[in-house]
Formats: C-alpha cells, structure tokens, sequence
C-alpha cells in the first residue's frame, strides 16, 4: 500500500486527504489545527508529528497551505520537507503559488534524489469532496506519472501542463478569469437590478447566452439571497490576483483587466470582506 503523507488539511486539503484515504491509501496527515488532523484521523490517516516525520515516511507527500508564504515555509524551511526529502519519493504542491517558487523548490527537492509536482486544483470544496477536481500538473513526465495515482483519486480532469512552474501558470489563467468573470458576474447583476429586471428570470437567461460563465452560475444564486457565506474567501482571490500580476510583470504582459480585477480585491480587503464568499464583491461593485 502507497502512503501519501498530507500537509495542510484546510477546507480543500481536508477533503482531498479524506479522497486518498477512500481510494485504498495510507495517509499520513499534518496540519496547524486539530480539529481537521483528528477527522481524517478518525477516517484511517495517522497522525504526522512533523514535517520531518511526514517526509520521511511517505513515497508520496501532498501539500495544500493557504499561501504562498506557508509554502515557502513548509519545503524550505530549515527543517522543512526539502531538508527531509529522501531520494526517490515525489512532492506534490496542490497551492496556488508563483511559478518561479515552483521551480525553486523543485531544485531544492532535486539535490536531496527527490521529484517534485506543482500540481494546483479548481473546483472548490464540493469537488474536492467528491474527486472530481480539475488539477493542474507541471513536472517531468517521471514525477508526473509517479503522483498520478493519487492525483487521479482526488481529480477527475488531470491536466500536464509541462515543465514545473507551467502548473501553476495555467492555474493562475484559470485565476485571472475567476476574479474577472465574478466581477463581471456582480456587474450584470447590479446593472439588471437598477433596471428593474428580475432577477432569477435574468439569471436563467444570461446561463443559456452568450454571456454565461462558470463564475456567473456559481455566484448569480448568492447575488440573489445576498447570503453569500464564506466558501470561496475574498483574500483567496486578492492573494492570486497579486500573483497572476507578478508573473505578468516577469513575462512582460500587459494585463489591464487582471489589474482592475486586483485592485476591486484589494478594495474589498480593505474594507473586511477578506473572509466573506468572492459573491461579497457586489458589495465593491454597487459602491
């Protein structure tokens, strides 16, 4: 039986460790808080004691952390995975981070025999929680095919992308078109309500035209209750976006839209929503 071992257990990691765990995996999980550790526990995982112990008993060890910076922290950390990686066994990186840190901890990984995958997900929580993720690989075609039996437990659409770092490229595409298109999808819908439109009847409409979007079916339903909830958090998004700017900036790409896009996130920081559903951002939107 393959061990993965699972570091970060948040609202996507958790999920995603419990897939592994009903595909027939030994997990071994890690994670700040207890409550996520003790359900996957409860599930079948162990418990890892440290990042350390996590890599060195598992062939395969996955990482899902809330940003960039607990990534960084995680794999080359002073006695983080990198410093623990045994020669042979693969990394996984399920984060949204920078590509240029995708390929720095692969050369990290690489001195110690190690192979690495920066491998991001979309889909949210319910998609995770029933594999069917979309996941973004980018690695050699060895460390791919070695993470592949795993990713296929938690995914249903598996993408190589190619070489490290193009991962998390496609990941921040999907990115930039997510906060654009929730923009998008607040602004037709602040537009129909001004006009007086109805509102579900609009909504069916704009899901069968030309203007239907994946983001527009997900957040027209939270535009209508106004009960949008905290499932897909606001700072989520800034954080991408932020990211999806940097690599623009390093390619030398223009990117107005992504700008705009950023700017209305970091406003709606600015203003508290970090924690609120992206659908909060009609709040930004209407003023």
């Amino acid at each position: 039986m393959t061990t993965v071992g699972f570091v970060g257990l948040g609202r996507m990691g958790k999920p995603m460790a419990l897939r592994l765990l009903r595909a027939g995996f030994a997990v071994v999980a890690l994670s700040r808080s207890r409550a996520p550790v003790e359900e996957v526990a409860a599930a079948g995982a162990e418990e890892g004691a440290s990042l350390a112990d996590v890599a060195g008993r598992a062939e395969i060890v996955c990482t899902c952390l809330p940003d960039v910076a607990a990534s960084r922290s995680a794999y080359l950390g002073a006695d983080g995975l990198a410093a623990n990686a045994r020669a042979g066994r693969t990394f996984v990186e399920h984060g949204t981070i920078a590509p240029s840190l995708a390929v720095e901890v692969r050369d990290a990984l690489a001195l110690r025999g190690a192979g690495y995958v920066d491998a991001p997900v979309s889909g949210g929580v319910e998609r995770a929680e029933s594999g069917t993720l979309t996941i973004m690989a980018g690695g050699s075609a060895r460390d791919f095919e070695a993470a592949r039996p795993a990713l296929e437990a938690m995914g249903s659409a598996i993408h190589h992308a190619g070489p490290v770092g193009q991962g998390s490229l496609m990941k921040l595409t999907n990115q930039l078109l997510v906060g654009v298109h929730t923009l998008a999808a607040c602004e037709g819908f602040a537009f129909g309500e001004a006009a007086g439109a109805d509102g579900a009847q609009l909504g069916d409409a704009l899901r069968s035209s030309w203007g239907a979007s994946a983001m527009l079916a997900r957040n027209w339903p939270l535009l209508l209750s106004g009960d949008y909830g905290s499932l897909a958090p606001v700072r989520l998004l800034a954080k991408d976006l932020g990211l999806v700017e940097d690599a623009a900036r390093e390619l030398g790409v223009s990117l107005p839209l992504a700008q705009r896009a950023r700017a209305l996130f970091d406003e709606a920081m600015a203003r508290g929503l970090g924690e609120d559903d992206v659908a909060s951002m009609i709040r930004v939107v209407m003023g």
